[in-house]
């Protein structure tokens, strides 16, 4: 008969077993930068004062589903640690699918003027990543640790 000690020393050690196979799993491929094409940088420069009026926060997404008759389109309701929920419309389906977003927190531009888009007031825009491999584009939505409260200002 094993000790309490020895039992909680034992599920510890095969918790650890499985840990790395499933994050593996979840891990993409890593890409060959050689192969990897950006967009270069902007000559002109952008003072503090326009800089510091844009508004970056921590969002948690609370839903997520395709907009119907678009191909490109996700609505995301989301939380921004305001009273209400906010719905930002991301052309990235061709990437995500709504259901692996749910539950993560993503960062967002809060202050911009609602945008009409498929008749659906997008109030913000979700920042990604872009760039081309092997002439294809990729993408990849900016998502923070889900310990990042929502609403959290970025600086």
């Amino acid at each position: 008969m094993k000790s309490q000690g020895a039992a909680k020393n034992a599920a510890n050690n095969e918790a650890q077993s499985v840990a790395p196979a499933q994050t593996a799993a979840v891990s993409a491929p890593a890409l060959d930068l050689s192969r990897v094409k950006i967009e270069p940088l902007f000559e002109d420069m952008v003072d503090f004062e326009t800089f510091s009026r844009s508004d970056f926060r921590a969002v948690k997404i609370e839903a997520c589903e395709a907009v119907p008759k678009s191909k490109k389109l996700l609505k995301f309701t989301l939380n921004d640690g305001s009273d209400r929920k906010r719905t930002i419309l991301s052309g990235i389906h061709e990437y995500y699918e709504p259901e692996e977003l749910v539950g993560k927190t993503a960062i967002a531009i809060t202050n911009l003027p609602p945008r009409k888009m498929m008749g659906i007031d997008s109030e913000g825009m979700l920042i990604s990543a872009v760039y081309e491999y092997d002439g294809h584009e990729g993408l990849n939505l900016l998502m923070v640790d889900d310990q990042i409260p929502a609403g959290a200002k970025l600086y």
